[in-house]
């Protein structure tokens, strides 16, 4: 293979694709090594090499040229795949895992059975593979589809070329519209946004102008309109007021006002989404503007709530009339210790109000109050559930309370496409639901769990309304606290004296309260001062892979997670996890990896999930849940995860864009986890982003150590500054709105 004119300017080179250096994949952009057959040394490619994979032969178009740092390249403007004709070639080609179920050791078998003729055997009579040693007919079956599948994703692939769809989407379309795909991306192209998870509006909108749809269709206004309520629910908004939605559409379309008011007022008329005139904060009205799904679990939540705490039936009705001083004298028996005042007030209420909500900091009871409330519950006979958002807060409700804790997706059984097995016509069998880490819940997620409890039962939530809100949209815990809410609560504020000796619940409550951490004398909760980004980065690193474990003996990646302001800068989390994943995890000879797009995945990676995933385990995987890489499997085109409810779980590679590392998370991905050691880098480049209840989080995460890492001044920024950011929702007001 070699390198010929084509033109005056551009150039063919032929060859073989031996790895992948870099990828990205939103623009489709490559740095490769290709074996063209004739040089000693691999050459250098750039450009973008849409769905190459290791093993293909490549026809390339281009021009030659030179990297300051990284020399001679090759600049590919297009190519085309050839399919090998060496046995070497053909081997080479199986092995790369293009074809699922085939990798290198199975790739060596056949070519040595079948030659150069091996690809034509898959191709045109897929069944002779049972020749092959070992083989198999399941395996011979799957091959063959995988085989077939793989033909059909190409051509998507090159459909999509053209317009920077990446891989793995392109797989995705794929999957969702089988042979329709073409069809849906030229004629419908907006649809992709909604049905297709990692296509957003502005992916869509590239391909609907390169398959000749309008600047200023109405298709397109539409989109951009539902784009933009979309965007809105990742703030945590439930809605937004028709003039703030109007403003943000003009400036996303680049159309006419007219044109978006126009539209949006026909996306009404056709309940593409929902327009209602509600009290806003300042007693004025606002025209909200809803997607569908948001108003109807706004409305549908505020109902449940009021029918739950409002209905005649008690399944726990024995606490109506029982002798307090009784039931808590037989309780302090039990346990040796004495409630204060206000966790008895909190017991009661959980015991005879069907819906109550108990909230308060670290240190002032509320785990102790919930095993109280859960032992009198279950002297009576009571069938107690006990859930968690998460699976790490479930473990930890189970190891406080003695009683089992579920997720709360696992325990309504969420099914594919979100739909829960629990529900109004199919309640959950229990008397008393306590939910823990109830700030975590989003509007969405409250809702299923309120349809899913039993007319009689009572529903216990329990939280921290000082921390972060919910990642999704919806402020539902702080909503169901208003002060003129129906529903009834307790707040705990009496810190306990054993807990006033931690360093760590000290500083959250003074924090919590505007003032700075207090650090002379503190032999759990450290600061290294240094004002420059990027030597935070650099302690933050020495810190989780030295000095904690040389001091502590805490395991790096096990025991210490590192909770960040952002995502983005130096000391952000997706820069760190790179650090900390080379400090902790490096690249060993004979341990399998798999590199997705900018990131390798290897064995022991501590990695997390970026979006709810329903067909993805028992249950379901959802936004924030936590693993560990357990296995790749080239063969299988697989990476296995354990996560931290212990489901293994796999994700094809085509998938794992799904996953990122989290050496560091963000401090909202953060909640509703535990850690027995915490790292929190605090830079001025975060100024936007800090504030209180985001620090007040982050340190409520830690169990037995804090070390914060940075500027003095941005630490005190996030202590003044206290305004949390309103979020457009609506479920306080249909509380009371009766």
């Amino acid at each position: 293979m070699a390198s010929s004119s084509q033109g005056p300017n551009l150039t063919v080179l032929e060859g073989v694709l031996e790895r992948v250096t870099y990828a990205n994949e939103e623009t489709g952009y490559t740095v490769a090594k290709v074996d063209n057959g004739r040089d000693s040394e691999l050459t250098t490619v750039v450009g973008a090499l849409l769905g190459a994979q290791p093993g293909e032969s490549l026809r390339m178009e281009g021009r030659w040229g030179s990297h300051p740092q990284y020399g001679r390249q090759f600049r590919v403007e297009n190519y085309t795949t050839v399919l090998p004709a060496t046995v070497q070639g053909v081997r080479r080609f199986l092995g790369s895992g293009l074809v699922k179920g085939i990798g290198p050791r199975l790739a060596e078998r056949i070519v040595d059975h079948f030659g150069v003729a091996a690809l034509d055997v898959i191709e045109e009579d897929p069944q002779r593979l049972n020749e092959v040693p070992k083989l198999g007919p399941k395996r011979t079956r799957l091959i063959a589809e995988a085989w077939e599948e793989q033909k059909a994703i190409k051509e998507v692939m090159v459909f999509l070329q053209g317009v920077g769809v990446s891989t793995s989407l392109a797989v995705r379309i794929y999957k969702k519209y089988g042979d329709a795909s073409i069809s849906v991306v030229r004629n419908e192209p907006y649809r992709l946004a909604t049905d297709v998870w990692g296509i957003g509006f502005k992916t869509a909108d590239t391909i609907a102008q390169s398959v000749g749809i309008p600047h200023d269709s109405p298709q397109r206004v539409m989109a951009g309109i539902q784009f933009t309520l979309s965007e809105s629910t990742s703030d945590g908004h439930c809605y937004l007021p028709e003039d703030r939605l109007i403003s943000e559409s003009v400036k996303i379309l680049q159309v006419d006002s007219a044109l978006v008011i126009e539209c949006l007022a026909d996306l009404v008329a056709e309940e593409g989404v929902v327009k209602e005139a509600l009290p806003g904060p300042d007693g004025e009205t606002v025209n909200a503007v809803y997607l569908v799904p948001f108003q109807r679990a706004e409305v549908g939540l505020a109902a449940q709530l009021r029918m739950l705490l409002n209905n005649p039936s008690d399944r726990m009705g024995s606490f109506a009339d029982v002798d307090w001083d009784r039931a808590l004298g037989w309780l302090r028996e039990r346990t040796g210790t004495d409630l204060a005042e206000e966790q008895e007030d909190a017991v009661r209420l959980a015991l005879t109000s069907k819906v109550a909500v108990l909230t308060g900091g670290p240190g002032c009871g509320k785990s102790f109050t919930v095993s109280s409330v859960i032992a009198l519950a279950a002297a009576k006979r009571a069938t107690i559930l006990l859930a968690a958002p998460t699976g790490r807060a479930a473990k930890r409700l189970t190891e406080l309370t003695g009683h089992e804790a579920s997720t709360v997706h696992r325990m309504l059984e969420l099914k594919p496409g979100g739909e829960a097995s629990y529900d109004k016509d199919r309640p959950l069998d229990c008397d008393l639901l306590v939910v823990d880490e109830a700030s975590m819940l989003d509007l969405l997620l409250a809702n299923k769990l309120a349809k899913a409890v039993p007319p009689g039962a009572h529903l216990l939530l329990v939280g921290d309304v000082d921390q972060l809100p919910s990642v999704g949209a919806g402020q539902v815990l702080r909503d169901l606290l208003h002060e003129d809410s129906p529903i009834p609560d307790v707040r705990l504020t009496r810190v306990f004296r054993q807990a006033q000796q931690s360093g760590v619940v000290a500083n959250a409550h003074r924090v919590n309260s505007g003032q700075r951490p207090r650090l002379e004398g503190m032999d759990d909760f450290f600061l290294f001062a240094c004002e420059e980004t990027e030597s935070t980065a650099d302690i933050t690193v020495d810190v989780v892979a030295n000095r904690i474990p040389r001091k502590f003996g805490y395991d790096p990646r096990r025991d210490v997670q590192v909770l960040a302001p952002m995502h983005r800068s130096p000391a952000g989390a997706g820069n760190l996890n790179t650090r900390l994943q080379e400090a902790l995890t490096p690249e060993r000879e004979g341990v399998p990896q798999r590199r997705a797009g900018g990131r390798v995945f290897r064995v022991g990676d501590k990695v997390a999930q970026i979006r709810n995933n329903y067909d993805k385990g028992a249950n379901g995987v959802f936004n924030g849940t936590l693993g560990v890489v357990t296995g790749v499997d080239h063969d299988e085109q697989q990476v296995l995860v354990r996560t931290d409810e212990d489901e293994e779980v796999g994700y094809d590679f085509v998938e794992l864009d799904e996953l990122v590392h989290a050496y560091a998370v963000t401090i909202h991905r953060s909640q509703g986890s535990e850690y027995p050691a915490v790292v929190i880098p605090v830079t001025t480049s975060a100024w936007m982003m800090l504030q209180r209840n985001l620090l007040y989080t982050a340190i409520t995460r830690a169990k037995r150590l804090v070390v914060l890492v940075g500027s003095r001044r941005a630490i005190a920024q996030a202590v003044r500054n206290a305004s949390a950011g309103r979020r457009h929702t609506a479920l306080a007001h249909r509380l009371v709105a009766a």
